[in-house]
């Protein structure tokens, strides 16, 4: 019959004669009995049967067909970055769909391989009946070498399939029985550490329990290359360098083997010791206290540390050495990549400069870009904020508006209806581009140079910093256009309070009016609210993104939504507790009326305030810069983010380690059970199914004649 264990080929004629008969009513016995037991449900049926017809291309008599290399893509997951089983090794799995041995996949085999993938232990299942290749619901010993040896001769190091190990599975010569199911399970499980055990003792000659650098290399390459970057790989050797002798001794080989078994457990440490770290750094110490504290029993001894920080920091001096998160990404990667280096460092230099320019400056547009949307959303709150603000309560009678609601109403009625809310918005819209853009560019920018560029990790005072910094710079921007705005906002009320005979003036006007100097009238009380503001305002945001929808845990990327929230909650203290320099600052920059305090400067403004109206004056309009501002940066932030993430700059140069693949990903556990099995296989042999025609040929012909028919 056609090679159902060995070599890679799918394809062939149906098999004939007693032993195909034979096999063909057990598949479909056991197929029967499956689906009955674990029935799916109507709409898994019409999942599938989309999945089918978008990769079924081959058509035989008018009905559908998966190819090997299309029932591949149906099946195989994807973003997934702890092995790396290539993508021709899972024809082992189609030979388990393909249950008449045509080369081919229906729907209806189809169905009953997604069935399969359906049950918890899909995984060993599939594995089982890779290895009962006359389906007989049993593996006896011959079977069971007969697929081993196919898919490990390439190796070069045998195994002992008469030992005592093996014995204890299926008896002696003679008196053998066949593994049902669970024994199977077992058995598999505990091949590769007989395997391990064997190549050790085949390479150590002269048993001294010590083998070569490269012979060790080997053998974690047979029985694990699929789970470590080619990065460990190629290091691998350098293990010898942790003693004197130069040769590496069985416990480091064990040590070894248990780390890459339990990879998963040293991920899941290291990121929550990571997490506890205060510098984003840690040492083995802090490793072995971490499983210590999590873990019911001690898992990792001091030697399987000391090898994780050897491979870790690349053969770095002392397991004292502190290491980040990255820095273990080449060991718990088996896609990482190393840095590649592809130009002179003065030629990267250069480039470098002209590069984070260009960056900074498609920055600077998107930033514009957001920050009009954001204003131009909002403007109507802020008009009203700032006649709130405005209006004095010296004079009985003199307060035009009782609140919010009040305002909006009388805006509307007496001066125009919606056009009213809008006044002044243009000269809004075009300074407002800079101002944004200076502020996000601003912040952007310190951040990147105070953050660790290993750890990612930022300190809260460099964050303060990196926001009063963007608050600061761009008060150069902002104080001009605060004035003009509050100028025309309040220019409709002025012509109203003087009888409607003054015609309210432009833009250009009001700049004429003031000159350059009266422009940044009030810049001091601009700073004292722009520069808290982003203080509170950025590292509010940063820590809501990271602290409360935990953005970057797992991979997780933030929705829409969750962007909009966290920018509209992190401007709500802010905009509140920066309300009083901003009542001051509305006050100066506002053209005061016959009869109205006028201010000499902050320090003055705050106190004839106080003296004449009190401490809640100074909070006129708070409630309403709330409802602007939080809305504002929420629109700004929410949709500069997504301009980033959408138009990212197209010349940024790669990142230097590839992006490691994030588990957070949504995947159907039926793929993912899929992987499981070729995991179970490949840690018989990392080239599980991809053995040559010769190989396979062993491997057939030492099966009994009854298989081999």
């Amino acid at each position: 019959m056609s090679d159902p264990i060995g070599s890679t080929g799918t394809t062939g004629s149906a098999p004939a004669g007693p032993l195909a008969s034979r096999l063909t009513q057990s598949i479909k016995s056991t197929a029967g009995s499956l689906v009955s037991s674990v029935q799916p449900a109507e709409n898994e049926l019409t999942r599938w049967r989309r999945t089918f017809d978008k990769f079924a291309k081959e058509e035989r008599e008018g009905k559908k067909y998966l190819s090997p290399s299309q029932f591949i893509d149906a099946i195989a997951p994807t973003d997934e970055g702890f092995s790396r089983i290539r993508r021709e090794q899972y024809s082992i799995l189609f030979r388990v769909a393909d249950s008449a041995k045509r080369g081919i996949v229906s729907f209806e085999d189809f169905v009953v391989f997604e069935t399969l993938l359906k049950r918890p232990d899909a995984d060993y299942q599939l594995a089982f009946q890779v290895f009962d290749v006359d389906a007989s619901g049993s593996i006896d010993f011959d079977e069971f070498k007969a697929v081993l040896s196919a898919n490990t001769a390439a190796s070069g190091i045998p195994f002992d399939f008469d030992c005592s190990w093996m014995k204890l599975y299926v008896g002696k010569r003679g008196g053998r029985h066949v593994l049902g199911y669970h024994e199977f399970t077992q058995l598999i499980k505990g091949y590769q550490g007989e395997r391990l055990r064997q190549a050790f003792h085949f390479f150590d000659k002269d048993s001294d329990g010590y083998i070569n650098p490269d012979e060790f290399q080997r053998i974690i390459i047979e029985i694990a290359g699929h789970k470590l970057s080619d990065s460990v790989l190629d290091r691998l050797p350098t293990l010898c360098t942790m003693n004197p002798g130069k040769k590496i001794s069985y416990s480091e080989v064990i040590a070894f083997h248990n780390i890459i078994r339990e990879m998963d457990a040293v991920e899941r440490i290291i990121n929550h010791a990571v997490r506890k770290s205060k510098d984003g750094r840690i040492d083995v110490s802090d490793f072995l206290n971490e499983a210590a504290g999590s873990m019911r029993y001690g898992m990792f001894t001091p030697m399987e540390a000391d090898i994780i920080w050897h491979f870790a920091s690349r053969g770095g001096v002392g397991s004292s050495q502190r290491l980040a998160l990255q820095d273990f990404q080449a060991l718990l990667d088996a896609k990482w990549q190393p840095p590649h280096i592809a130009v002179a460092p003065e030629t990267t230099a250069k480039a470098s400069f002209f590069g984070e320019l260009a960056q900074s400056t498609y920055n600077f547009v998107q930033g514009g870009i957001a920050g009009g949307l954001g204003a131009f959303a909002v403007y109507p709150i802020d008009l009203v904020k700032t006649r709130l603000q405005n209006q004095r309560s010296t004079v009985v009678g003199e307060v035009l508006y009782r609140n919010a609601f009040d305002c909006v109403k009388k805006v509307y009625s007496n001066e125009g209806g919606v056009r009213a809310f809008y006044r002044g918005v243009w000269p809004q819209l075009v300074g407002v581009a800079p101002e944004k853009a200076i502020k996000l560019t601003v912040n952007e920018l310190v951040r990147k140079k105070a953050t660790d560029p290993e750890t990612g990790r930022i300190t809260l005072l460099s964050e303060i910093l990196a926001g009063g910094s963007a608050g600061g710079c761009q008060v150069f921007v902002t104080n001009p256009l605060e004035i003009v705005k509050i100028r025309l906002q309040m220019a409709g009320e002025i012509t109203r309070a003087g009888g409607g005979g003054a015609v309210p003036h432009g833009a250009v006007h009001v700049i004429k009016q003031l000159g350059l100097v009266g422009l940044y009238k009030g810049a001091t009380a601009c700073l004292c609210r722009d520069v808290p503001f982003s203080m509170i305002y950025f590292t509010s945001y940063a820590h809501l993104k990271k602290d409360v929808f935990h953005e970057g845990k797992r991979g997780k990327v933030l929705s829409f939504g969750e962007l909009l929230l966290a920018a509209g909650i992190a401007g709500m203290p802010a905009a509140y507790l920066t309300t009083p320099a901003d009542v001051v600052k509305t006050r100066l920059q506002s053209q005061a009326r016959a009869g109205q305090t006028v201010y000499k400067g902050v320090i003055d403004g705050f106190r004839k305030i106080l003296q004449e109206e009190g401490v809640k004056a100074l909070y006129k309009g708070g409630i309403a810069r709330v409802i602007r501002s939080s809305p504002q940066f929420a629109v700004t932030l929410a949709a500069y983010e997504l301009l980033h993430k959408h138009f990212p700059y197209p010349f940024a140069p790669q990142e230097l380690t590839a992006p490691r693949p994030t588990r957070a990903i949504a995947q159907d556990i039926s793929r993912i059970r899929a992987r499981n099995a070729l995991r179970i296989l490949l840690d018989c042999s990392s080239r599980f199914g991809m053995v040559d025609g010769q190989a396979a040929a062993k491997g057939v012909a030492s099966l009994p004649a009854v298989l081999r028919a």
